[in-house]
């Protein structure tokens, strides 16, 4: 049937339909790019009394070396659910916690612009708070990828009040894709030097991020620290 022939209200039917549907199509693409927030975090992220998690580790007093693998340490039966990560920015350290306890540190490196709280996308920082693992699978290049879930509703509120104090552009995206990985092979000396090389993302060794990759879990907390 030519659209012409259609009745009125079928035609404003049929153009509230591709409205929407073009509207929700940009929504999508938008939120993608980081420029707006998912409706899920809406209430959140718009929250007056809602505050930053507090902190959920102690810091260890040292860099807790070990020869010891993780698996070791860990056992056969241990739950992944006792697992958290510290990770603490000033001290290029990863701490693996089990039932709030540090069991094993490794040395790390960050974005090349590490002091301060990311905030916006290519700021080269690594966000801080606490953020969960959403996913983790091996990676062709950096060995393993343990994708964190930034920005989450603390990330945008920070984000936010940045723009209405004029901190950043008001048209800035806020960033995505902050993971812990690996170096590409034969690369290992971006961690012995303590070379910052990424985009904001957290790298160790990758015989490291083997083992922080064989605790953790969807959905382990990680928590990051100046």
């Amino acid at each position: 049937m030519r659209l012409k022939k259609l009745p009125k209200s079928a035609k404003i039917g049929l153009v509230t339909v591709l409205s929407i549907g073009a509207i929700w199509a940009i929504y999508r693409s938008l939120t993608r790019l980081g420029y707006i927030f998912p409706i899920a975090l809406w209430s959140q992220v718009f929250c007056e009394t809602c505050q930053s998690q507090p902190a959920y580790h102690q810091p260890p007093n040292k860099f807790i070396k070990t020869e010891l693998p993780i698996a070791k340490i860990v056992g056969d039966s241990f739950n992944k659910a006792s697992i958290s990560i510290l990770i603490e920015k000033s001290k290029y350290r990863l701490t693996i916690y089990r039932d709030k306890q540090p069991i094993k540190s490794y040395p790390i490196v960050l974005g090349d612009n590490p002091k301060g709280d990311k905030l916006i996308e290519g700021d080269r920082r690594t966000p801080e708070g606490i953020i969960y693992i959403k996913d983790l699978y091996p990676h062709p290049e950096w060995s393993k990828f343990l994708w964190l879930d930034y920005p989450n509703a603390d990330s945008w509120r920070k984000h936010l009040s940045a723009k209405q104090t004029g901190k950043i552009p008001w048209n800035a995206s806020i960033g995505s894709d902050v993971g812990i990985h690996g170096v590409p092979t034969k690369s290992e000396d971006l961690i012995s030097k303590q070379t910052n090389w990424t985009w904001g993302c957290i790298s160790l060794k990758n015989a490291d991020v083997d083992e922080v990759y064989h605790v953790s879990r969807t959905g382990t907390l990680v928590e990051i620290v100046p």
